[in-house]
């Protein structure tokens, strides 16, 4: 008897062809379309709405002849990610939305509903790789980057249990992004010219600002200069001593001058130079530093600014996560990994420091703008290993 698999079709070109290979492979798919959302106020309403989207997925699944529903999982949205990304902002940390929609929502509370439906696997349009090895006679999955170096979306996916990946299929992952639109083409789907859409996931685009003003209320503030001068770079430890290349700098607004004004400290992230309307400066303006409590933002001019830029980072152990617990470090070990600290970074070398209180992440070379809230993840060759949250 064939296997069943509940597709996530989002009504773009990739998930439309993942449907079409499962069907091709004698899978028995369904399409299941996710609303995510409700609040058609800060969506930007010619990118891709949710609207459009759901019908491009009904119009592919109508094509393949596979059954097709929607199912409305926006309560659990917004209590899982849309409530987090508030908290995270309010505490001047800056969340990525797609990995947590990954881990609550496609492969917890979709994956449920499929499994209810008699599903056996679920599958995305990810450009990301599922491996089976055997470990101590033991079945092990591994989270594999996709063949496409300009997609690969495995860190989206860095959050993912053993559990989630038994279940997981990505049947694009071997293929480049131009070989997913020629099938798309031949296969006549709906959906074979249709652009990739940019926004939070399921949702559509998104204008951040009008969507954090929702619940965080514009507030005046200062925007201070801190020079590259400044002590606070320079505070005479030596530089092996993992827990001082870890602490983010603290500024106070003695270290600088006053250079203009901001709207609330909560909508501002670190390495953003663009939406902030201080100009008349040799070279562009970088936030370097956050302060929610006094409502205050610390800039740096330039790119190389010492203030933008450290050898590490920490992750505390309740935010550690290994796809692969098997090679869970343990207290007093340290590893040599490559590591990203968003998407699309290049990998970097690094070195694992475990310790009780969490996971020490050392680099090579100090690494630009490292964003408290945003994911961590660390690989061997193709496969990521784990991942976590930035203190």
């Amino acid at each position: 008897m064939s296997k069943r698999v509940v597709v996530g079709l989002s009504g773009g070109v990739d998930s439309s062809v993942t449907a079409y290979l499962l069907k091709e492979q004698g899978y028995e798919v369904i399409g299941m379309f996710m609303k995510n959302w409700h609040d058609d106020s800060v969506t930007i309403s010619n990118e891709c709405p949710w609207l459009d989207d759901s019908n491009d997925a009904m119009i592919v699944a109508q094509h393949l002849g596979i059954p097709f529903q929607a199912i409305d999982l926006s309560v659990e949205y917004k209590q899982r990610i849309v409530d987090y990304m508030f908290a995270e902002y309010q505490r001047g940390r800056t969340p990525n939305p797609d990995v947590l929609c990954n881990r609550e929502i496609k492969f917890d509370i979709f994956l449920k509903a499929a499994l209810k439906l008699g599903a056996d696997y679920v599958a995305t349009g990810h450009y990301a790789r599922r491996g089976e090895i055997e470990v101590n006679g033991k079945k092990v999955y591994q989270l594999l980057a996709g063949k496409d170096p300009n997609k690969d979306q495995s860190y989206f996916l860095c959050q993912l249990t053993q559990e989630q990946l038994s279940r997981a299929l990505f049947p694009i992952g071997e293929l480049l992004k131009s070989e997913v639109r020629d099938i798309a083409k031949k296969a006549g789907l709906a959906t074979a010219e249709k652009k990739d859409s940019q926004g939070l996931c399921f949702i559509g685009k998104v204008h951040l600002p009008d969507f954090l003003q929702q619940k965080l209320l514009p507030k005046k503030g200062k925007a201070i200069e801190i020079g590259a001068d400044a002590s606070v770079f320079k505070n005479g430890k030596s530089n092996s001593d993992i827990e001082h290349l870890t602490e983010p700098f603290t500024f106070t607004p003695e270290l600088g001058n006053v250079i203009g004004e901001h709207n609330g400290a909560h909508y501002y992230t670190i390495g953003q130079r663009k939406g902030l309307h201080i100009g008349g400066k040799p070279k562009p303006m970088f936030i370097i530093g956050t302060d929610t409590d006094k409502n205050v933002i610390y800039m740096g001019m330039g790119e190389d600014h010492p203030g933008l830029h450290r050898k590490g980072l920490f992750i505390p152990a309740a935010d550690e996560h290994w796809v692969r617990p098997d090679l869970a470090l343990k207290n007093g070990e340290q590893r040599n990994y490559m590591a990203r600290i968003r998407y699309r970074q290049k990998l970097e070398p690094c070195t694992l420091h475990k310790r009780e209180n969490g996971l020490y992440i050392i680099f090579e070379t100090p690494q630009k703008a490292i964003t408290p809230g945003q994911f961590a993840a660390w690989y061997e060759g193709e496969e990521l290993i784990g991942s976590g949250v930035i203190s």
